[in-house]
């Protein structure tokens, strides 16, 4: 027989297959076997033009002069940006730049250092 994960709500062992869905008979929640092994894998991995990894707290450099939209100002190619912050969205780095202020970055146009 094979080994049923315990509920993901209440951690209770005594879990049951019923058709396609796993019951759990103590907290009366329902899920699905794929549904539990997707829960594992939504960590999202942010990568910068090189294909290092980033974390939060990270010193990047910038590869590319980027226009500032709204300004005529251009942030420009090797500007040092310290403690970086990853977020959701298209712009995945939050951070402040001296000179610029808070600003939102691609991770495709830094480089960690």
């Amino acid at each position: 027989m094979t080994q049923l994960p315990n509920c993901p709500k209440c951690n209770s062992e005594y879990t049951y297959e019923d058709g396609n869905l796993l019951i759990c008979p103590e907290c009366a929640h329902e899920w699905t076997l794929d549904a539990a092994n997707e829960d594992h894998e939504d960590t999202k991995v942010v990568k910068d033009a090189n294909g290092n990894i980033l974390s939060d707290g990270d010193t990047v450099t910038v590869i590319k002069d980027l226009k500032v939209k709204g300004s005529s100002s251009v942030v420009k190619i090797g500007t040092k940006v310290k403690n970086i912050r990853l977020v959701d969205g298209d712009h995945d780095i939050d951070c402040k730049i001296d000179g610029f202020g808070a600003m939102k970055l691609k991770s495709e146009f830094v480089k960690k250092v």
